[in-house]
């Protein structure tokens, strides 16, 4: 037989056996849960690359496109995100952080559009000149964007 002689022992084996599929079951839920809060972070080229689908949750991050924010009626902005390589257009409804400015570091969280434009319900602007986001900066130094010393591009 495959059970153990020792009573301590198949007491142990059989508490294991309860536990196990709990705690797989556990952990199965909040995974499940936590699904739809997962938000990835990507520059417009590494949108393009991962053919992000339309509707899914991200967070853009780029430098803002100097002349290219438009101003709607009802509190409506465009504007583009660069990096090295690609562009992406952003529409945003809402007041813009104090501190957003062309040329400027920016993550935009939402999602993409049918159409390819990213609709943003949240944009995060850096607070100082000595800040950006960290993965706004790897992202940039990756694609060979970044210039240390810019004062549009200082960072940790």
């Amino acid at each position: 037989m495959l059970l153990p002689k020792s009573r301590a022992a198949r007491r142990r084996l059989a508490l294991l056996a309860l536990a196990a599929p709990i705690l797989v079951m556990a952990a199965a839920l909040t995974l499940y849960g936590l699904r739809g809060s997962i938000s990835y972070f990507f520059t417009p080229s590494q949108a393009a690359t991962a053919h992000v689908p339309p509707g899914r949750a991200i967070e853009l991050g780029g430098l803002v496109v100097a002349g290219s924010l438009a101003k709607g009626p009802g509190g409506e902005v465009s504007f583009v995100i660069r990096d090295h390589s690609a562009r992406s257009q952003v529409r945003y409804k809402g007041e813009l952080p104090d501190l957003f400015r062309e040329g400027q570091g920016v993550i935009a969280s939402g999602s993409y559009d049918t159409g390819g434009i990213f609709i943003a319900t949240q944009i995060l602007a850096k607070h100082d000149e000595r800040y950006m986001p960290r993965e706004l900066t790897r992202a940039l130094r990756a694609d060979g964007e970044w210039r240390p010393g810019s004062p549009a591009q200082s960072g940790p």
